[in-house]
């Protein structure tokens, strides 16, 4: 088989993932604020607490030098994240000058994180014995928030649809016998749709609504090592932050309020600007047997990148959201266990920090801190191909949320709204994925 048509099979396998990931609704289920770790299906299975330092295609997300010596692969694979929540409501405010009281509004939101579907895959085939190329699709910003709107919380967040979709066309190098390198170019899309509603003056008046849309393609890099020495492999690498710009328009109606707010209607061409973080994983995995290889998996986020949205369009609704995220450490452990040359089964355990301040957490992405715990098994089917499941478990922490944000800023009806609110939850995930060798 000559290179060409392998490029060619990389190619088109892998956009077809990429075309599906672009209509699947995406929730945030474990990995920080709206990250998702879901990209690779064995992974899953010890909690991702070995993939810096794992060899293959399904490990490129976290390391571009993970194909250095591997051999030609595809892998594709999907996540079903079930997730089940509540934002239960705990006297909500709104105080402006002709107005002082509750918000109202139904005080329970059932399950607002959605159900979703994520897929992912990759690809490499070798140029020759030292360098090999790779290509990845992953979607790994994604959420979507729902909220009816009679919600008590419809004044900070009735819709939040987050979707991005990441291609890595990565190079990696055989250095020396132990030495592995990579680097990959990200090309990023994302588009965004946020909605809430708005307060009336009087608290006769009907709520007005914002809605936000916009999309674009940005830019970013991967670096990664690794180092293989008997029965020890070392991982580290970096991804970077990545600056994005959303084109698109923003529209604020408020129609039958009162006059003193009347101006503010808008139709708005615009952008809204914000930055994903940073990425920084180290990690090792240590054969004690021949059957029994156990992984650990350490990573830094540099969520303080995205401390606020900054939405130009217009006078009236230029502005920077505030969003305060912290720098933050997740960690996992697990093993993998060869139980005979065909199956292998795995299990692992995860804790994630949340980068979400109290005094800025808010309905749009009601995160908290959680612990992630798996399951998973490999069975090779045949010579070439490897079929992978996993099913994880992800327990929330309980968070407040207890937020204020001022409407109609810079007018006489300037109205400030308190969100005071209680969050909880937890997710179930089931992953099946296929490799297949060439």
């Amino acid at each position: 088989m000559t290179t060409v048509p392998m490029v060619s099979r990389l190619f088109f396998y892998s956009a077809a993932v990429a075309a599906l990931a672009g209509v699947a609704a995406a929730p945030k289920a474990h990995a920080a604020a709206f990250y998702l770790q879901d990209q690779s299906v064995k992974g899953l299975g010890r909690a991702y607490s070995g993939e810096v330092s794992d060899t293959g295609a399904e490990s490129l997300w976290w390391n571009p030098a993970s194909i250095a010596g591997s051999a030609n692969e595809m892998y594709i694979g999907g996540n079903a994240i079930l997730t089940s929540s509540t934002v239960a409501d705990r006297g909500t405010t709104v105080t402006g000058p002709f107005r002082n009281g509750l918000a109202g509004g139904a005080p329970q939101a059932y399950d607002p994180v959605l159900f979703g579907v994520v897929p992912n895959s990759a690809g490499s085939f070798r140029l020759n014995d030292r360098v090999a190329l790779g290509l990845s699709f992953a979607a790994p910003y994604d959420f979507i928030t729902q909220y009816e709107g009679n919600s008590a919380a419809r004044y900070d967040s009735l819709k939040a649809r987050l979707t991005s979709i990441d291609a890595q066309l990565t190079v990696a190098a055989k250095v020396t016998s132990w030495l592995d390198i990579g680097v990959g170019l990200n090309t990023e899309y994302m588009s965004a749709n946020l909605a809430q509603a708005y307060p009336g003056l009087l608290a006769s008046d009907a709520d007005g609504n914002l809605d936000l849309k916009g999309s674009g393609y940005d830019f970013g890099y991967s670096v990664g090592a690794q180092i293989h020495k008997d029965r020890w492999s070392f991982g580290a690498s970096y991804k970077s932050a990545i600056d994005h710009t959303l084109d698109g328009r923003v529209e604020l109606g408020l129609t039958g309020l009162a006059a003193a707010v009347q101006g503010a209607n808008t139709k708005a061409t615009g952008n809204a600007k914000l930055t994903t973080p940073w990425i920084a994983t180290v990690g090792a995995r240590y054969a004690l047997t021949d059957k029994l290889t156990l992984n650990v998996q350490a990573e830094r986020f540099g969520w303080s990148e995205f401390d606020a949205i900054r939405v130009t369009a217009g006078p009236v609704l230029s502005q920077n959201i505030t969003q305060g995220y912290r720098d933050t450490t997740s960690g996992a452990v697990g093993v993998d266990y060869a139980m005979n040359t065909r199956l292998t089964l795995r299990a692992g355990v995860g804790y994630d920090q949340s980068p979400t301040q109290t005094r800025y957490r808010n309905s749009f992405v009601p995160d908290s801190d959680r612990m992630l715990y798996t399951i998973g098994a490999s069975l090779k089917a045949t010579p070439r191909m490897t079929i992978d499941a996993s099913g994880g478990y992800v327990t929330f922490k309980g968070s407040n949320i207890d937020y204020s944000m001022t409407d109609y800023a810079g007018t006489v009806g300037a109205t400030n709204v308190t969100e005071r609110a209680h969050v909880a939850g937890n997710a179930k995930i089931l992953s099946l994925g296929i490799r297949y060798a060439y």
